[in-house]
């Protein structure tokens, strides 16, 4: 079925939001900012595991979002999305739409070493195959993943939300530090736009929760160090990259990142690591425990902006518009 044009059309009851199980507060907050109620559906298990899912409001016709990250239980959350989709398609939705503010599998965009397999295609032809319709999704591992999608794919960035939580702090002397050299991209948009110099990490990984700092390029002497990066998953490459920067005279080291995947590793990592700000965004719910574990931790909520990115994708406006001012000095 192809979905209906919606140009010009601004009735929001015409949205059906749905949440999985993987981020209930994060669905309530979206349908507070578009001002309607949580879709109803069923989401069970049989006493075998298998998923079972019932939609409980009419959709036929309506313009379908299912909000889930694909994060630890990773395959659990993945198939409970797909379970979704294909509800909703059957249901006579007319146009399905994924929300996925974290996307598993991200990490396995290529063939890194022989007889490997590129996970994040197969993740996103299972998820094409399913029903699905379009994809809006936030600060991917890899940028090239959007090209493994044959359909429309909106890919957000949390920049200006941990951006404007930093410049609150009015922090001087600031020094964008990159903890890998894939990183400058990123780093150098945040130097653009909070200001402050760039500095680089030469990075060895040992193996997969294993991180060797080598050499830090730039100066951080008596400077506020700013690391920004997209996950945070074992610590490893933060807790390097604050350590070496503290062995260089940095003043003190703060740590921003989208995604708080925080594995077992990093409740000893991160402590250690002494950092003066470390902020996420809730695209993971983050357990109380950890919560409890790192006190200086700051979880910001991006709600509102995946929000506002599904009634722009309703109405048939521009995604890119929601960060010209964050763009705008690239």
């Amino acid at each position: 079925m192809t979905p209906a044009s919606r140009t010009g059309d601004s009735d929001l009851s015409q949205i059906r939001v749905f949440g999985g199980r993987s981020l209930p507060d994060m669905t309530d907050k979206i349908c507070g900012h578009l001002g309607i109620r949580r879709a109803d559906a069923m989401v069970d298990r049989y006493p075998d595991g298998e998923c079972i899912i019932k939609i409980d409001d009419d959709v036929r016709g309506k313009d379908c979002f299912v909000v889930q990250s694909t994060c630890p239980p990773v395959n659990d959350h993945l198939m409970e999305l797909l379970v979704f989709i294909d509800s909703l398609r059957r249901a006579s939705a007319d146009r399905i739409t994924a929300v996925i503010p974290y996307f598993g599998y991200a990490r396995q965009d290529r063939k890194s070493e022989g007889r490997t397999p590129i996970t994040a295609k197969l993740v996103a032809n299972l998820l094409t195959t399913a029903g699905v319709h379009r994809v809006l999704t936030m600060d991917l591992h890899a940028d090239q993943i959007q090209g493994f999608f044959d359909i429309p794919l909106d890919h957000l960035n949390a920049a200006p939300v941990l951006g404007a939580f930093f410049k609150k702090l009015n922090l001087d002397n600031i020094v964008l530090l990159s903890p890998d050299v894939g990183n400058i991209k990123t780093a150098n948009r945040f130097a653009t736009q909070l200001g402050g110099d760039l500095a680089v990490i030469d990075k060895r990984r040992e193996s997969g929760d294993s991180i060797t700092a080598a050499r830090l390029i730039g100066d951080v002497r008596g400077k506020n160090v700013l690391i920004f990066d997209d996950m945070i998953t074992t610590g490893a490459t933060a807790a390097s990259a604050a350590k070496l920067a503290t062995e260089y005279g940095a003043a003190s080291v703060c740590l921003g990142a989208t995604h708080p995947v925080f594995v077992k590793a990093a409740r000893k990592r991160l402590p250690a690591a002494e950092f003066k700000h470390l902020v996420v965004t809730d695209t993971i719910p983050v357990a109380r425990e950890m919560q409890d574990h790192l006190k200086n931790l700051k979880i910001l909520s991006v709600a509102e902006l995946m929000g506002e990115a599904i009634k722009r994708i309703h109405e048939q406006q521009s995604i890119s518009a929601l960060f010209s001012d964050w763009n705008s000095d690239r």
